[in-house]
């Protein structure tokens, strides 16, 4: 058995389920100031209020799994991307406090203030996220020594700068579609509308991110020639991003909630496809790739790894199901509510 092969289709699992969950929770923080109304806004809130930090909690499993299992690559990620990560964890802790404060005091300013910083907080750290990997995808700056030797400024180039807006597109419409399940009359009708809008423009955003990825970044189709059958994956991603607007349009948001989860998913494992076997590419030398081979722990800890994955994965998952089980249904505002 390949456990390095194994432990990166972990790490895969993991961020596919983080993209998906907390994308949603994320995805209503960026459309959070079309809501107009304080009722509005505070039924935005609740919907994700009981998951949110739940959610997060597949993020922090993914950097502890990268951690134990790909050591080199944990290092190398964390000390290039540094000040990217300082912003992400920046925002995200804006978001939270925003959570938590905002109802805690019943004045004007003091709620516009924490929906700003709500809204910033989670439009910031998914740009980031998608700016992160746009930057995986081209390559970045690594020596023979592990080391990214690139400035902050470097980094800033239009592939990923559009995988950012990109991010933030897709995660606006599957957030407009998780906030539809959960409300009902005239805000309900009004998000609605968002969701047609926010289609339109991850529709352009994912044709021109698309298009300049398989035009401009080599890594996006390289390992198509060697596993034609990735072609499937395309397939099902380009069948769910087709649905979407048909399930919206016949006001299907179930399956439109499936079908951006599914597209959410193809395209991680789409991004993880194109840079495997790395975990790290560098634009200098592919000799100097960090890959899941070269950067990874003791096959003995691997296996351990391996062990508590099967063990851990069904109860993570129960408990998943069952949090998304017991506050299913609508938005009901009381006292106890953000």
């Amino acid at each position: 058995m390949d456990l390095n092969l194994l432990c990166f289709l972990l790490l895969g699992v993991l961020l596919t389920g983080y993209a998906i969950l907390d994308g949603f929770d994320l995805g209503v923080g960026i459309i959070y100031l079309f809501a107009g109304s304080d009722d509005d806004r505070r039924t935005l809130l609740n919907s994700i209020g009981p998951l949110w930090d739940g959610n997060e909690v597949w993020l922090v499993t993914f950097g502890g799994a990268l951690f134990a299992a790909f050591p080199r690559g944990y290092a190398t990620v964390l000390s290039g991307f540094y000040m990217i990560i300082v912003l992400i964890l920046v925002a995200l802790v804006f978001r939270a406090v925003s959570i938590e404060f905002r109802g805690k005091h019943i004045s004007t300013i003091w709620r516009s203030f924490f929906d700003s910083t709500f809204f910033l907080g989670s439009a910031l750290a998914t740009w980031l996220f998608g700016f992160a990997v746009g930057n995986s995808m081209m390559g970045v700056p690594l020596t023979a020594d592990g080391e990214i030797i690139a400035e902050y400024t470097d980094l800033i180039r239009p592939f990923p700068i559009l995988v950012g807006f990109f991010a933030m597109s897709l995660f606006a419409l599957h957030g407009a579609i998780y906030a539809y399940l959960k409300t009902e009359g005239a805000l309900q009708k009004r998000i609605h509308g968002w969701i047609r809008r926010a289609s339109l423009v991850f529709l352009v955003l994912f044709v021109a991110t698309t298009l300049f990825a398989v035009i401009r970044v080599p890594s996006a189709t390289h390992n198509f020639r060697a596993m034609p059958w990735a072609w499937g994956i395309v397939a099902l991603d380009l069948l769910a991003v087709g649905s979407i607007p048909i399930m919206v349009h016949n006001v299907r948001a179930r399956c439109a909630f499936a079908a951006s989860s599914c597209s959410i998913a193809a395209l991680v494992t789409l991004f993880l496809f194109s840079v495997y076997p790395n975990l790290v590419v560098s634009s200098i030398d592919p000799a100097w790739n960090l890959t899941i081979y070269t950067a990874a722990a003791s096959e003995h800890t691997l296996e351990i790894i391996t062990v508590f994955a099967c063990i851990g994965m069904p109860f993570v998952l129960a408990y998943t199901f069952i949090v998304y089980w017991v506050f299913r249904g609508k938005v009901k505002l009381g006292k106890e509510s953000y």
